[in-house]
């Protein structure tokens, strides 16, 4: 094993001990009640189980037969979970065949970050990952089921049914994904129309067009952003059915591997080999998920979501992890927009098995850890196939199927992984470098201070940017709006970058699994509403970000520094900030939101 992998390991499970210790206890003491149906009131079982047809009233209640339970982020408004809408009635019927019933416990709200992009929709996107959370644990907290398979796919969807699963740590959990939609215009094509529209060279329509060209059909983006990165990560900690996360909706092999997961749940519930969510993910687990984050180039969004995640099993990671671990993890595919290949060329070069069997070959992650399928991660390796419509297994390829896409340990994209953390007198940050071009991995240049993305657009179209610059966009933090994305700053600033312009992106806002090609410190805390010193900032001010250094700085003498006040939001902006469009719902959130750091929760 790698000497830094056990490292961080064994540091994790010595800080989260008593945590741990607590979180394994409140399991135990779960795990050892008698089922649902036999510890409850009659009246609370008759109301639980009415709907129920007959037969299945007599399965669970009288022949004692397991119940499962369904968790839905469907939606048909959202390409990546219109395919849930039938996957009940596959999941009743697989259930019934095998002696089991299943109910739908509840669904949980998905919000597509595509659609709010730039809009105050945006400002919900953070919180309704806690949102789901919540919504998981008022299905689950009936406390009628013996097993529970999750149906989600996207950026806080994962993470919020992650992390409600884990606080029913003395369940077995599944998770059943719906898959990528087919390749449409390709990244790298629709990124030219993008900037050109930000250039006014082209309209309306022919943004539209590509748009559209690009996201055409039921599945999730093809880019590899934070509901793929999530898939990927899923597939690490063993919590799919092996090599599912990457499979057509429409494909026929979909439908049996959802058919698997109902077998898989079964068998890791008591009647079986029992291994609950919450022992299942556990520091082995965690790590293997960062591990696979920083070998594939993944969304940035998981330096916040997996802090949280793992905070949900009793565990406590930092950033500090995550870099140490990226300084010895090498990065091993390139995939939009660390590259040009879409997720399903990555799945067709290899796809997360390779890249899995070529990080545990090396050492780099723990292949002892647990997994749902009861084989252990070395089955995650292997190809589903249907053969004369029975699910099975092949032996993934020895090469890669394409190494422009995939590569092995041995000779990698990067020795090191695709993300970075930051640290000086303007806080800690992070930054995905897997794309940015070595050339602009240091960037020095003078502040252009912004408190909105409008500001930095208007600036723009204005030609007032055409110069070297770090733009900071600040009041962009969690307890100040939600902690926005703001990927509608990626294309003027490609803009810049591409006429020669040395420009970088300073902010305590989001950019996600779509930060690009210009360099980013995001993420950026303590936020500048909590004090966090990028308040000081001021036009004109001459800013460092290295991401070889590990450095982001304000090169000011520390007594002009010091002697400065943070600066506040305007009025104008504090007006808008958290009304309108269901806003005012989340103050509550907002006012108790912890760092980004320490994974924007709510709920501590």
């Amino acid at each position: 094993m790698n000497p830094i992998l056990v490292s961080v390991t064994d540091r994790i499970r010595a800080r989260s001990a008593t945590q741990r210790q607590a979180y394994l206890g409140r399991i135990e003491k779960l795990s050892n009640r008698p089922r649902g149906s036999e510890r409850m009131g009659c009246a609370n079982v008759a109301h639980a189980f009415a709907a129920l047809p007959a037969n299945d009233k007599l399965r669970v209640v009288a022949e004692r037969a397991p119940n499962i339970g369904v968790v839905t982020a469907y939606n048909d408004m959202l390409s990546a979970h219109q395919p849930y809408e039938g996957y009940p009635q596959v999941i009743r019927d697989e259930a019934r065949q095998h002696g089991a019933t299943v109910q739908v416990a509840s669904g949980v709200p998905a919000m597509c970050d595509g659609v709010t992009q730039g809009l105050p929709g945006m400002e919900l996107s953070l919180f309704s990952r806690d949102t789901i959370a919540m919504a998981t644990a008022v299905g689950l907290t009936h406390d009628v089921f013996d097993g529970v398979l999750l149906l989600g796919v996207c950026d806080k969807i994962v993470p919020g049914l992650l992390i409600g699963a884990l606080h029913f740590g003395h369940l077995p959990c599944v998770f059943v994904p719906a898959g990528p939609m087919s390749t449409g215009l390709s990244n790298n094509a629709k990124s030219k129309v993008r900037e050109q529209a930000a250039q006014g060279l082209v309209g309306r329509d022919k943004l539209l067009e590509a748009e559209s060209a690009a996201y055409h059909g039921p599945g999730t983006c093809t880019f590899y952003g934070t509901a793929n990165s999530n898939q990927m990560l899923l597939e690490a900690m063993g919590l799919h059915v092996p090599g599912s996360a990457f499979v057509h909706p429409h494909a026929d092999l979909r439908e049996a591997l959802t058919r698997e997961a109902v077998r898989e749940v079964l068998a890791i519930g008591k009647s079986g080999r029992y291994l609950p969510i919450g022992r299942l993910v556990d520091e082995r687990t965690i790590v293997n998920a960062m591990v696979a984050l920083l070998a594939t180039g993944g969304s940035t969004n998981h330096l916040i979501h997996w802090v949280a995640v793992a905070r949900a099993a009793g565990i406590l990671i930092d950033w500090t992890d995550f870099s140490d671990l990226s300084a010895a993890v090498p990065l091993l595919s390139r995939v939009y927009p660390n590259g040009s290949a879409d997720v399903n060329q990555f799945q067709a070069a290899g796809g997360p098995g390779y890249v899995m069997r070529e990080l545990m070959d090396a050492g780099l992650m723990h292949a002892d850890a647990g997994a749902v399928n009861g084989q252990g991660l070395r089955a995650h390796v292997d190809v589903p196939a249907l053969d004369a419509g029975r699910l099975t297994w092949r032996a993934l390829p020895a090469a890669s199927g394409d190494d422009t896409v995939v590569r092995p340990a041995a000779a990698p994209f990067s020795p090191t992984g695709g993300l970075r953390l930051l640290d000086g007198n303007l806080g800690r940050a992070v930054i995905k470098i897997s794309a940015v071009p070595d050339d602009r991995h240091v960037i020095e240049a003078p502040a252009r201070v912004f408190d909105t993305q409008e500001q930095l657009h208007a600036a723009f179209k204005a030609g007032e940017l055409d110069r070297d610059f770090v733009a900071v966009v600040r009041f962009q933090g969690p307890r100040a709006n939600g902690m926005p994305e703001l990927h509608k700053l990626t294309p003027p600033l490609a803009v810049l970058q591409g006429k020669g312009f040395r420009v970088a992106l300073v902010t305590d806002g989001r950019m996600s699994g779509a930060s690009g090609k210009v360099p980013a410190a995001i993420h950026v805390s303590p936020e500048c509403l909590a004090g966090g010193p990028l308040a000081k900032v001021r036009d004109g001010d001459i800013l460092r970000l290295d991401a070889e250094a590990g450095t982001l700085m304000a090169l000011v003498d520390d007594a002009t520094w010091e002697a400065r006040d943070d600066a506040v939001p305007g009025p104008e902006l504090l007006d808008d900030y958290g009304h309108g469009l269901g806003r005012e719902l989340f103050a509550g959130l907002r006012r108790n939101v912890l760092s980004a750091e320490q994974g924007a929760i709510s709920w501590l």
